[in-house]
């Protein structure tokens, strides 16, 4: 077949792809609801209603921890903020995470290992976020998983198990963990940006921890250290 026509998804790995497209996939239908386009006059408010509604907000776990109640409906929030954003940017600066990211570490983290990690990475993110504040700005977005992915890269590069000079690597994460500190101090927003910030750097912990336990032979090898000991 000849390589032009050749379609350039052939190359990443269909998980990465299907996660890339839900979260590219609502943010294009909260577009065109936005746009007066599908939904009618209602699909101007999804996006704030989807956020109202499955975002993480700081009152509600409160209350789940203070009344001992936790609803599957309001657990839900955990694993569905991250599919959900701001804008277009806001998603397509995540799912470029994903999609890079994800290819790199897929061969080594196959079938349901990336979504896993990232799904634990966001929910390490939204736990740091209720857990460490009192907010009323609600945590969505997939930067905690995101973030989870830059985990992972870091961890192979450690072990030379990635194409990226290491030093430089290093270089390239510690710039995108100090961006937002610098940016939020620029135009005097004071801590408002903590809190997310606080979940992306959870979130990318979770997925350096994640990255060693996945590994092959990783698990085994964590429980032979713990017998030894």
């Amino acid at each position: 077949m000849d390589p032009r026509q050749q379609s350039p998804f052939n190359a990443l790995p269909p998980v990465i792809v299907a996660m890339t497209v839900l979260i590219v996939g609502i943010e294009v239908m909260f577009q065109l609801g936005e746009a007066g386009l599908i939904g009618g006059r209602d699909a101007v408010g999804w996006r704030l209603t989807a956020i109202r509604d499955w975002a993480v907000i700081d009152t509600v776990f409160h209350w789940m921890l203070t009344n001992g109640q936790f609803p599957a409906a309001e657990l839900a929030r955990l694993v569905t903020y991250p599919l959900l954003h701001g804008g277009f940017t806001h998603a397509a600066f995540v799912a470029v995470f994903v999609l890079a990211l994800g290819n790199v570490t897929a061969p080594v983290y196959p079938a349901w290992r990336l979504p896993a990690i990232f799904v634990l990475c966001s929910i390490a993110g939204a736990l740091a976020y209720v857990v460490l504040f009192s907010t009323d700005r609600p945590l969505f977005g997939g930067y905690p998983g995101a973030y989870g992915f830059i985990g992972v890269f870091t961890y192979l590069t450690r072990r030379g198990l990635t194409p990226a000079d290491p030093s430089r690597a290093f270089l390239f994460i510690g710039f995108l963990l100090a961006i937002q500190p610098i940016f939020g101090l620029a135009s005097g927003a004071g801590l408002s940006w903590l809190p997310d910030w606080t979940a992306d750097l959870a979130g990318f912990a979770a997925g350096y921890g994640a990255a060693i336990v996945l590994f092959p032979g990783g698990l085994a090898a964590l429980r032979n250290r713990a017998r030894r000991r």
